[in-house]
């Protein structure tokens, strides 16, 4: 699965932690997020969603091994 989230981030001018904080998990979890190796949950999908004001479909998609 990939992701936009080290994209939302720049856009927003946020770091890992700061991402992390509002969504209630360590800054590893987000590092593992953005660079695949970590698929996340329903309920923290949508709370990234939330923080990027975006839809989990926007961030998060599909690729065609998974």
């Amino acid at each position: 699965m990939k992701n936009t989230i080290k994209v939302e981030r720049a856009k927003k001018d946020m770091t890992q932690q700061n991402l992390a904080e509002e969504v209630g998990v360590s800054r590893q979890t987000i590092n593992s997020l953005e660079k695949g190796r970590y698929v996340p949950s329903t309920i923290l999908a949508l709370k990234i969603a939330a923080v990027f004001k975006t839809t989990v479909n926007e961030i998060f998609q599909l690729e065609k091994d998974d």
